[in-house]
């Protein structure tokens, strides 16, 4: 497994953006992995979402679909579903306090075949904006069969906080 992992692009958050791409999704590999280390919201309570980019320009169109489980430790535990969003979402909403934040892998299917519709899985944890522990596993689709290049990340409100870091891999064949 040594030497699976292949860096592609990474975004550590020095002051606070709406806003972070990651590029560099071709046909070189078949999956990609995102992942999400430290991600806090700059306005407590809100939640990292993601869309793909085309030719580097991040595609804002009501084509995407989720579906996760979303585990509390505070409650009760469930699923969770929507479509026709303009964003992949459901990873922990999570504050702004010390000590809060969110982490996610996700794995990236079809972004670069423009016959196929791009999907991903993720799995996340955090500690929620009211500090306690939550986890979410799922996946979603983009509902529009078009080469996609890379990912967007923004917050549900707000922006993503400084110390957040966004690491794109390639997962060698």
């Amino acid at each position: 497994m040594a030497g699976s992992l292949i860096k592609i692009d990474e975004e550590i958050v020095s002051s606070a953006v709406a806003s972070v791409t990651l590029t560099g999704i071709d046909s070189t590999y078949d999956v990609y992995m995102l992942v999400f280390n430290n991600f806090v919201p700059t306005t407590d309570g809100h939640s990292p979402q993601m869309r793909v980019t085309e030719s580097g320009t991040p595609n804002t169109t009501a084509n995407y679909a989720v579906a996760q489980k979303n585990l509390f430790a505070d409650t009760t535990s469930g699923n969770g579903y929507a479509e026709n969003l303009t964003s992949f979402l459901g990873f922990s909403a999570v504050g702004n306090s010390a000590g809060e934040s969110s982490n996610c892998i996700m794995y990236l299917f079809n972004f670069n075949n423009p016959s196929e519709y791009s999907f991903c899985t993720w799995e996340g944890t955090g500690v929620e904006a009211d500090g306690n522990g939550a986890g979410r596993q799922g996946g979603g689709a983009f509902f529009s069969a078009s080469a996609c290049d890379g990912v967007q990340i923004i917050v549900s409100s707000g922006n993503i906080d400084t110390g957040s870091k966004f690491t794109l891999y390639g997962l060698k064949k």
